[in-house]
C-alpha cells in the first residue's frame, strides 16, 4: 500500500515508462526505498524554458505529452484559478483543473549527489535534459538529487485530485499497488543503473538519434513502431516483454476459410456466383501476400483463366468455390490454360485447384494424371497465417517440392510443421543465449555479456536435449545476428569459432 505521489513533469514521466531514463532530479533527497505513485505536473515546475530544459532528441515528446494534458485539463491548477475570466473558468471541464491520472507507481533505489559540473555533459548524454538545464539547476540548489527509480505500470490508470504544489502529495485514498508489471527487468534495470551510477558514456549514441527520428512515425506506421521496439530493447529503454500486436490490415486473413464456407452455402441455395467472385478474389489476395507475382492478363470471366502466378516459378490457378470440385475441373483449367499460354508452359507449370468443397473421384483421378494439385481453402489460409506471424518463414522454392498431384493439404500441412520447427529450433538458440547472459555474474559490468559458439551449444544441448555440434549452431548463430533478423549481436573473432554472440532480442512464438 501506497500512500503518497511524487510530483515530477509529465514528460519524465512517460520517459520513464518508455524506459528513456532510469532517474529524475527531485527538489529533495529521497530516502532509498521509499515507494510513491508517479504524479504528472505542468511545465511550471521546470526551471527553464522547455526549449531549454530537454535535449533536442526529446523535445518532440515532452511538447506532446504537455499538449496531451492541456487537452485533458489537467495544466490549470487550483490556484492558477484566479488568473482565469469567469468565462474561461466556465468552459474547463467539470473538476478536470484539479485531477491528473496516475499511470505508475515507484520505488527509490537509490538517491545520488551530483555536485561536480564536470560530469554534466556525460550525464546529459544518459538522461533526457541539457547541460544547461543541468548546470542551472546545480546553480540554484548547489546539488543535484538524481533519484534512480524502479518504475511499474499500475493495471489500471487512476484519477486523483491535485490540492498542493509540494514535491510529494498525499494521495486522498491508499493504493494497493504490486511488482508484476516493471518497465524493465531487474538485469537491464541493473545495467542500466551501473552506468548511470558510473557516468559511463552511452555506447550508442547514433541510435538513440534513429530512434528519436522514428519516434514521430509510430503511431501511423507499424512497421515503424516494430522498428521503435527492437531499437529500444537493443539500447536497453525496453525489457523483451514486447508482444507483436496483429495488424489490423490483416484482419482479412481470417477471411479466406469463411469466404469459402459462405460459397458453400450459397451453393446449396443455388446462388453462389458472387460468393465464387469474393472466393476467388481472396485467393488471389492470397498467393499475393505469399509472395507469388499474379498476373492478370488471362483472367476475364468465362473462357477465362482464374489465376496465373509467373514468379518465382509459374502456376496455372483454378478457384473452385462451393461444396464440390466437380468433374472435368482439371480438364478445364488444363483447356484455359492452354488457350492463353500454350500447351507446353502448361504441361511445364505448376498446376493448382483452390476450393472449399471436397473433389470428386473422377476430379482426383485426373488430378494425379495431369500432375495437378488440390488445396483446400483452410490450407491455404494456414499458410498466410504462418506468413503474417514469421515474414521469412515462407520459401516458395521450398514449398514447391510439396505441390504433389492428387489432395495436398496434408503435404502443406507436413511443410507448416517443419517450418514451425526450424522457428522454434531458432527461438531456443536465442534462449539459450539469453539464459546465459542473465546466469552471467550479477555484478558484471557488460551491458552485453558475450559468449563462444561452444558455451552457447553446449548450454542448448543440456537445456534442450538435442545434440547439435559446433558447426550447425554456428551457423544459426550467424544467421539470427545477421542486420536482417537482429536477435543477437555477433563480435567476429579471428577464424573458426571464434567468434563471440550476445542477446539482443527474443524471437517470440505462439
Amino acid at each position: 500500500m501506497i500512500n503518497t505521489a511524487l510530483r515530477l513533469p509529465a514528460p519524465e514521466i512517460e520517459a520513464l515508462l518508455q524506459g528513456k531514463i532510469i532517474a529524475v532530479m527531485p527538489n529533495k533527497f529521497i530516502i532509498p526505498g521509499r515507494e510513491f505513485a508517479l504524479c504528472p505536473a505542468d511545465a511550471s515546475i521546470n526551471l527553464l524554458p522547455l526549449e531549454q530544459y530537454y535535449r533536442s532528441n526529446f523535445l518532440p515528446i515532452a511538447q506532446s505529452t504537455f499538449a496531451q494534458l492541456n487537452s485533458q485539463g489537467v495544466l490549470i491548477q487550483p490556484q492558477q484559478m484566479s488568473l482565469l475570466t469567469d468565462e474561461e473558468q466556465l468552459k474547463l471541464p467539470l473538476l478536470a483543473y484539479e485531477t491528473v491520472l496516475l499511470k505508475a507507481w515507484a520505488k527509490c533505489e537509490l538517491c545520488q549527489i551530483i555536485n561536480n559540473a564536470e560530469t554534466l555533459a556525460t550525464l546529459s548524454q544518459l538522461t533526457i535534459w541539457t547541460i544547461e538545464a543541468l548546470k542551472e539547476i546545480l546553480k540554484q540548489r548547489q546539488n543535484i538529487f538524481l533519484a534512480y527509480l524502479r518504475v511499474y505500470q499500475l493495471p489500471k490508470s487512476i484519477e486523483v485530485p491535485i490540492k498542493s504544489n509540494s514535491q510529494f502529495l498525499a494521495l486522498p485514498q491508499p493504493l494497493n499497488v504490486s511488482e508484476t508489471k516493471p518497465v524493465l527487468n531487474d538485469r537491464t534495470f541493473a545495467q542500466r543503473k551501473h552506468q548511470l551510477e558510473k557516468l559511463e558514456p552511452p555506447l550508442h549514441l547514433e541510435l538513440e538519434e534513429l530512434q528519436s527520428a522514428i519516434a514521430s512515425l509510430t503511431i501511423s506506421q507499424p512497421a515503424a513502431k516494430q522498428l521503435d521496439d527492437d531499437i529500444k530493447v537493443f539500447l536497453g529503454w525496453s525489457s523483451d516483454k514486447l508482444i507483436k500486436q496483429p495488424d489490423p490490415n490483416l484482419d482479412w486473413i481470417n477471411n479466406i476459410a469463411k469466404l469459402g464456407d459462405r460459397s458453400i452455402e450459397q451453393d446449396e441455395k443455388k446462388s453462389n456466383y458472387q460468393a465464387g467472385t469474393d472466393f476467388e478474389n481472396i485467393a488471389r489476395q492470397s498467393l499475393e501476400f505469399l509472395g507469388f507475382k499474379v498476373e492478370s492478363a488471362f483472367k476475364g470471366g468465362a473462357g477465362g483463366l482464374d489465376l496465373y502466378c509467373s514468379k518465382p516459378y509459374p502456376i496455372v490457378c483454378e478457384c473452385k468455390a462451393g461444396k464440390l470440385i466437380p468433374s472435368r475441373t482439371v480438364e478445364e483449367l488444363l483447356k484455359l490454360g492452354g488457350m492463353h499460354l500454350g500447351k507446353t508452359q502448361v504441361l511445364t507449370s505448376a498446376k493448382l485447384v483452390i476450393g472449399p468443397g471436397n473433389p470428386s473421384t473422377d476430379t482426383l483421378k485426373a488430378a494425379k494424371e495431369w500432375e495437378v494439385s488440390i488445396i483446400n481453402a483452410m490450407t491455404i489460409q494456414k499458410l498466410v497465417e504462418l506468413k503474417a506471424k514469421y515474414p521469412g518463414a515462407i520459401n516458395l522454392v521450398e514449398l514447391k517440392q510439396y505441390l504433389e498431384p492428387g489432395q495436398i493439404d496434408y503435404k502443406i500441412d507436413e511443410y507448416i510443421d517443419k517450418a514451425e520447427r526450424e522457428i522454434k529450433l531458432r527461438s531456443q538458440i536465442i534462449t539459450a543465449v539469453k539464459e546465459l547472459s542473465e546466469q552471467d555474474n550479477e555484478t558484471s559490468k557488460a551491458i552485453h555479456p558475450s559468449f563462444t559458439v561452444t558455451e552457447i551449444r553446449v548450454h542448448y544441448n543440456v537445456t534442450h536435449n538435442p545434440r547439435l555440434n559446433d558447426e550447425v549452431v554456428h551457423d544459426l548463430l550467424i544467421e539470427l545476428s545477421s542486420p536482417l533478423t537482429g536477435y543477437l549481436g555477433r563480435i567476429k573473432g579471428s577464424g573458426g569459432n571464434s567468434d563471440r554472440f550476445y542477446f539482443l532480442r527474443n524471437l517470440l512464438i505462439n
